[in-house]
Order: C-alpha cells, then structure tokens, then sequence
C-alpha cells in the first residue's frame, strides 16, 4: 500500500492543477445541488419491531387521515394573578384566539378548553390543543407566524400565553462557540508547524471536505429524508478528522524536507507513509459510523452513513489535495524545526540542541512504566464511576432552556395538570377479533382505571368501524421517570391477559412509550453493536501492526477512555456538576443515543491515534531498533502531532457544546471529553507503559498467521530501497510555485 499511495502523491504533486481542479469541481457541483435541491421535510422518526410503532403503524390504518405523525401545538393561557381563565373576560380572550387559530390551512383541528375539559382544578390555566396536517419540521412559516400572532394577540389582552408541542420546532443553532472551537484549532497549527502556509491546509482542506460533505447532505435531505442533526453531525465530525487527516500528511512532508529530499519526492513518502495510517485510521472511523445500522433505527443510520461518506471524503482529500497544495506552497512550508520569519525563524539550531518534550516523556514512561499504568488506569476508573448510575431517556420540552415558550409551556402544564401530563400514554385496542369490540375496550378502560400511578383516563374514541379505540391514559410522574416506565410495562403486561379473554390486541404508544421503547432497543443493540465494530476493527488492526497483542491493547484502553467519557456525561448532564459552567440548564436522563453513538465515534477517533502514534513505533521496530527504543522514536516524531490533533478535536468538537439543541450539546461534550481521556491518557500514557511491560513480545505475531495475512506495509518499508532517492541539497532548493 505504501508503495501506491507514494505513486498517487507524487502524481497529485505533479498534476496539482488538475487535481485542485477536480476538487473544487466537486466543491461547486455539491453546492450547486445543495442550492437547487426541494427544502427538506421532516425527517421520519421511525423504530422499527417496537411495540410503539407498531402502534402508530395501525393508526394509519384504522383512522385514515388523521395525520398521526402530525404537527401539535399546546396553546397554554394562564390568567393574570388572583383571577381565573373562566372570568368573563378572559374567557373571551381564549375563545377568540381558539377560532384565530381554527383559520389556518394546515390545521386540522383545535379543542376548545372549555368544551374539552382542559382547564385545570383551581380555574387558572388552560389549553387549547392544535393539531395540523403536516410534522413541524414541514409546517410552512406563515402556519408558525399564525400560531405565534394569535399567542400575542391573547398575551395583550392581558393573559400569560405559551405555545408547547413541535409545531415551533426549528433547525438547532450552534451559537459562535463553534466558530471559536475552529480559530483554536487555527492556533494550535500555527504552534505546531510554525507557519501561517503550512497551518492554512489543514484548515483549508478540512474546510473543503466539510463543504462537499454536508453540500451533498443538504442536496439529498429531501430525497433520503435526512433531518438537520445529520448534517450538523457530519460537519462536527468531518472537521475534526479533516484537520487532522491533513495534520499528520503535513507533518510528515515536514519531516521528510528535514532529511534532506526534494520536495516531490517528500510529498510521495508522506503519502505513502502516513497515508497510510490515514487510510486504516479512516477504515475503522467509517467501520465504527456504519456499524450504527445493526441497531436498526432508521434515524441513525442515516447520521452515521452521512458521517461516515464525509470522513471517507476527508481521506480522499488527504491522499489528494494536500500533496497537490504543498505543491503550490513550495518553499513557503520548511521542513521540521524551521519556523517562518514572521513567527520567529532563525532558531532552528537551537530547538535541535535538546530532545523534544515527546522523547522526555516516552523517556520516563519507558523507565517508570507500572507506576504510569497504575496512574493513569486508577484515574479513569474513578472518572467512569458515575457510569454506573446511567439512566437513559430522550429529550422533551421538559429539558429545553427556561427561555423558551415550550419549557414555559412544558411547566405551566405541570403546575396546573399535574407533571405526567406533558407525557400522555397512547393506548390502541384493536378489537377486530373480538366478538365484543366495545366490551374489550370497556374491560381494557377499567383495568387501566385500577393501575397505580395514573391520574386521568379518556372515553375511548372509536374508529369508522367500530373495531379500534385509542384511548388517553395521563400518568401521575413525569415522562421521563422511571415510575412511568413501569407503568408503560404494567399496561403491556395486562395486554396479555385481556387478549386471552376477550381477542382483543392492547398497543400502548405515544412519544413517552416510543422514548422507552428506543432507550430499550439502544440498550439491547450496544453488545452486538460493540462486538461487530471491535471485532472488525480487530482485525483491521492485526493486519496493520502485525501483532496480536497491540490490537487487544488498544480495544482494552478504548473502553477505558469511553467508560471514563460516559461517566463525565453522567457527572454534567444527570447529576448537574459543573452545569451551569455549560449552559446546561435542566439535568435529568442521559440520551438514549448517547452511549451507543459515543462507542461508534469514540472507537474510530481512538484508533486514529493507536494508529498515527503506533505506526511510527512499528516502523522504528521494523527499520532494527529494540522496543524501548522504538517507543521513544515513535513518540519523538509523533506525539508532537498527535497532542496538536488532539487538542484541535478537543476544540472542533468542543464548539458545539453551545448548540441551543440538548442532544448536539451532549454529543459534543462527551466527544470531547472522551478524546481528552483517550488521546492523552490512554494513548499517550497507557500505551507507551504498556509496550515498555511487554518488550518484543508486543510484536508477537503467530508464524501461520503472518503467512495468511496481507502485507500492507503501513510502515512504508517497500520505499526504504528509495532512502537516497530524491534526496537535495537544502541550499539548492528552488521555488515551485507556478511550476
């Protein structure tokens, strides 16, 4: 492999105008389409097996046109301070901007309160329930502004008015951190290579990448029903593996320069070195990203295709772009140790008079490495305590920020209806083999009745046939409790017997039983989920390092770094530590998601440094150094870049912890954090003391073994008959720029 992708850099070097041309080509043609493509709708919440769509799939069925997966707005009127909703007055109000809201043409329907019994028990509050044709994310502006406008009209007349539901669901915003996160990650280049020019091409490429990667997203949104979170997703990951794709070519054309070769030619080995841990570092990402789909939710599978088609996209620019740029640079990006001018150059003689920081470390690291592992295994295992308190769920109004109409929506229910009725049940009796359709739904009504911990239960309201009832079942705890969990169970579990009894199917759904339904299929899938990615990557891994034993202790130190992360999340986003620091403004149930995508991420941006980091000891092994003094090799070249990529990821990642969206909030923290963890204790602490404890036998390999495995040659070793190739004079160095 080594020996292709140095062909395909030098080319990309040589041919750097039509490669350039090719990419923004690509770059044009993706925006061009994005621009051009239909708006996208809402993206389809499907789960498919659960009991709860299973639910609404029969809803479609036996209500034609009711539009289950329609948009609904809970309009909440609180009366002024000692006076009821019932008064005279503001009963009017109320009744006025019912029928304001009747005009719309998406709606199709809205419950007055006081013929729908929705006023609660001291007169005070109120609530009309909208329902509309279309799903929030489909609903057109001028529905929206309707909506809001007859709000206002009724907060004029004097009343406290605020609007629950999805009907105002909007596109998450990311707010300027994330604009911060990339100009850190600016800086952290400028440090590292000590070059405006050379900083720029991660920047730039990773910035191309991005552009293709989510052009093409917004481009086919429509088509494969892709919601915003994708393509946000896409961009956060896309921009960290970007940068750091082009960080370590960058680095390692540096390198090259430094020995003495011409420019093309250092191109072609960066390439074919360190493109080569590009690629496999890339492999196991896409792996981990795709692997989302045996949890076999629609929804995220589509968010880990789209993330991986952009980290795949990050590659190819890597492979590519970058020689191709480095090309038109020339001479403005040095070789390692020299600095431009502008930010000190000059003084490279001086920085080569003492080992850099990574070979002091790996240094000490290889001298003291049991009480390293202690440290640092004894640190992540109190970081991942709080893990074992993990309580999953998925976000409602509940956890939206206080400033928000939908969280004043979401409490002034609870104060005025008690808190379980932000999160009704849905209970679907299909009677159409009963011989009694309306007994079995009377015996199902009564046993409900008789169940602790529900408040209200609704007459059942029938379909055109007769033979299915939906029926409103209002819990006594919030939705997200674990109280109401039981009861969504006790109701299934009473479905069995009525069936025995009367035919009749029992289905209980709605959006709290389709949040325990997906935080249970989450939970059933990570084990199969976690052994198929591990698995693969395993091998993926075997043949890179040609050994057993790295591979194993890479897997090991991932579920380290990944159990500490889920333990920092618990800490912030459960138990509320360090909350108000993040904006986080409501704790409560981890998203059901969390683990699950945090494992698929995590493993892959874990493996980018196993592989960046133990590739350049591998190939110090190989090229006849002992193993002590391979490691330090592999950290003198390579913790350098390694700490800069994990610091700038840190940073990317870290921008969209200001996201007005909970869910964007969380994933971007605890992928941050579980860098932080697996780039700096895992990698750059437990590897290093874990290979001294080993010695050779860490490059053990079985001999039946190596003769079936594939040689790829990540170390680069078919190029070592090219050592005094390509190698110049540095003072003899020409401009290439133009040519």
């Amino acid at each position: 492999m080594a020996t292709f992708l140095y062909k395909i850099g030098r080319l990309a070097f040589r041919r750097r105008h039509f490669v350039a041309l090719i990419w923004v080509a690509l770059l044009t043609l993706a925006g061009v389409g994005a621009t051009s493509a239909p708006a996208a709708g809402s993206s389809s919440f499907s789960i498919p097996g659960t009991e709860a769509q299973k639910a609404f799939d029969l809803l479609e069925q036996r209500f034609p046109g009711m539009s289950a997966d329609g948009a609904t707005a809970r309009v909440v009127f609180e009366a002024p301070g000692g006076e009821k909703v019932t008064a005279k007055h503001n009963k009017a109000v109320v009744e006025r901007t019912v029928r304001e809201l009747r005009d719309g043409s998406e709606v199709t329907s809205v419950a007055d309160p006081f013929t729908g019994h929705a006023v609660s028990k001291d007169g005070t509050i109120a609530y009309a329930q909208v329902k509309y044709k279309v799903s929030g994310m489909e609903l057109e502006d001028a529905s929206k502004d309707a909506l809001k406008q007859a709000a206002q009209s009724a907060r004029d007349d004097g009343l406290t008015v605020e609007i629950g539901g999805d009907a105002l669901s909007a596109v998450p915003e990311t707010g300027a951190t994330e604009v911060i996160g990339i100009a850190i990650a600016a800086v952290v280049l400028v440090i590292t290579f000590g070059s405006l020019v050379a900083a720029g091409l991660p920047l730039l490429t990773a910035l191309i990448g991005v552009g293709i990667g989510v052009s093409t997203i917004t481009a086919l949104a429509n088509a494969l029903d892709l919601g915003s979170t994708t393509s946000t997703l896409a961009m956060m990951i896309g921009l960290a593996v970007g940068i750091d794709y082009a960080l370590f070519i960058v680095s390692r054309y540096r390198a090259e320069l430094a020995e003495g070769r011409e420019r093309e030619e250092a191109a072609g080995r960066a390439v074919g070195t360190a493109g080569s841990a590009v690629v496999f570092a890339g492999l196991t990402v896409v792996i981990a990203l795709v692997g989302l789909a045996v949890v076999n939710i629609p929804m995220l599978t589509k968010m880990g295709v789209a993330a991986a088609g952009t980290v795949a996209i990050a590659v190819l620019i890597a492979l590519t772009l970058i020689p191709a740029l480095l090309g038109y640079a020339g001479r403005k990006v040095k070789p390692a140790g020299e600095k431009s001018r502008m930010l000190g150059g000059g003084r490279a003689a001086a920085a080569k008079a003492r080992p850099n920081m990574g070979t002091r470390w790996a240094s000490f690291v290889v001298r003291r490495p049991v009480a390293v592992l202690l440290l640092g295994v004894i640190g992540l295992g109190a970081a991942a305590l709080p893990a074992s308190q993990l309580e999953l769920g998925l976000p409602d109004d509940g956890s939206q920020p206080t400033a928000t109409t939908q969280r004043r929506a979401y409490d002034l229910l609870s104060e005025g209806f008690g808190p379980g009725f932000n999160g009704p049940l849905m209970v679907v009796v299909d009677a159409k083999s009963s011989e009694h359709p309306k007994a079995a739904v009377a015996t199902v009504t009564d046993d409900i009745k008789g169940m602790r911990d529900v408040v209200t239960v609704t007459p059942p309201t029938y379909n055109a046939s007769g033979d299915t009832a939906m029926i409103t079942v209002v819990p006594g705890s919030k939705p997200s409790s674990a109280t109401t969990e039981d009861l969504v169970h006790g109701i299934r579990g009473a479905g069995t017997g009525i069936t025995a009894d009367t035919g009749a199917k029992l289905l209980v759904t709605g959006s709290t039983a389709m949040n325990i339904d997906v935080s249970q299929k989450l939970n059933d899938a990570l084990i199969p989920y976690l052994a198929l990615v591990v698995g693969l990557a395993f091998l993926l891994l075997i043949v890179v390092f040609r050994s057993i034993l790295v591979p194993l202790k890479a897997a090991l130190g991932f579920l380290l770094s990944v159990t500490a992360a889920l333990g920092a999340v618990v800490a912030v986003f459960q138990w509320g530590w360090l909350s108000g620091l993040l904006g986080v403004e409501e704790t409560g149930p981890v998203m059901s998601m969390m683990p699950i995508f945090m494992v698929g991420v995590v493993f892959g941006l874990a493996m980018d440094y196993e592989v960046f980091l133990v590739t350049r000891m591998r190939e110090a092994h190989v090229h006849g150094e002992n193993p002590g003094q391979a490691i330090v090799t592999g950290f003198r070249h390579g913790a350098r870049v390694v700490t800069a990529a994990a610091v700038i990821m840190i940073a990317v990642f870290s921008g969209f912890i200001g996201s007005s969206e909970s869910m964007i909030k969380m994933i971007g923290f605890g992928l941050a954090i579980a860098v932080f963890f697996d780039a700096f204790v895992v990698r750059m602490a437990l590897v290093p003391a874990v290979l001294a404890l080993l010695g050779g036998k860490a490059w053990w390999l079985p001999k039946w073994l190596d003769r079936v495995l594939p040689n790829v040659d990540v170390e680069g070793e078919g190029l070592r008959t090219r050592r005094d190739e390509g190698r110049r004079d540095p003072d003899q160095d020409r401009e290439l720029v133009g040519v």
